[in-house]
């Protein structure tokens, strides 16, 4: 593919883990809790999960219906101390100065990277609000999702012309990294890295490869999308089954008190708060 000679990205900490000996496991929190549950098991940087976010509300998925949710989320995060990227969806507009702020907004609120996604509509709508948002917050991480893959003809070829340009398209945008959810085989995974100039994510499943053979592969971002939501829905009729059933539920299981320890005191600042990471 070819670079894009004009990109000036600021080395910020959130970039600089996607450039480390490791590749980057991240996980998809959906309310305060769950971020800041993962935070204190170590993950230094935490996203959202659109589908999460949406279940929490009540609202649909994929559907522009959570602006107000999310960046209520990322405000609520902005202190805590963790790396915050934000599943946007298609940035809740087909207006890309309308995307870029509210890409200043999430920015403000504390969140450092943003994953934006083109649901197989025209790249070149995705494009522009990759570099509305750029010009308007430069640090600020551009993570580039397209689903030919995910959505697509379901062939898996990752060198396909239409997943190629469409990548192109988001480089040369100004694109930090790209995202190519459903795309599993390490073989594809390499070939395609060999075609970028950003860090490539893609999406863990169970029934796929390990996070080490994606890593090996050359991905260099792996993300948890919503399966730790759903886990954790499961988990819930699982213990709500075995109860009426007569059955003591098994797991492991947060305390009430360390919960409560997670949410904002009555001043309304987290209990777990630092200094902002950036």
């Amino acid at each position: 593919m070819t670079a894009n000679p004009g990109r000036t990205t600021p080395v910020t900490a959130f970039a600089a883990l996607h450039h480390a000996e490791e590749p980057l496991l991240l996980p998809n929190a959906w309310d305060c809790a769950s971020a800041l549950a993962l935070a204190g098991q170590g993950f230094r940087a935490v996203a959202t999960t659109s589908l999460g976010v949406s279940a929490v509300a009540g609202l649909p998925d994929a559907a522009a219906a959570t602006r107000e949710e999310t960046l209520r989320l990322a405000f609520a995060l902005g202190s805590a101390p963790l790396l915050l990227s934000v599943d946007a969806e298609g940035g809740f507009s087909e207006d890309p100065d309308e995307v870029a702020e509210f890409a200043r907004e999430l920015y403000a609120a504390g969140a450092v990277g943003i994953n934006l996604e083109d649901g197989l509509g025209p790249a070149a709508r995705l494009a522009a609000k990759i570099a509305a948002v750029k010009r308007a917050v430069p640090a600020l991480f551009v993570n580039a999702r397209t689903d030919t893959h995910w959505l697509g003809d379901g062939d898996g070829n990752s060198d396909s012309a239409d997943t190629l340009s469409r990548l192109d398209a988001y480089q040369q945008a100004g694109a930090d990294g790209v995202f190519v959810p459903g795309l599993t085989d390490p073989h594809r995974i390499a070939a395609l890295v060999r075609r970028l100039d950003v860090p490539l994510n893609v999406l863990y499943t169970p029934t796929g490869p390990p996070v080490a053979h994606l890593a090996d592969a050359g991905a260099r971002r792996v993300s948890l999308g919503s399966l730790l939501y759903r886990r954790a829905l499961g988990a819930a009729l699982e213990a709500a089954a075995d109860i009426r059933a007569g059955r003591t539920p098994t797991g492991p299981a947060p305390s009430y008190t360390d919960v409560a320890g997670l949410l904002p005191s009555t001043d309304g600042a987290p209990k777990r708060a630092g200094e902002r990471a950036r």
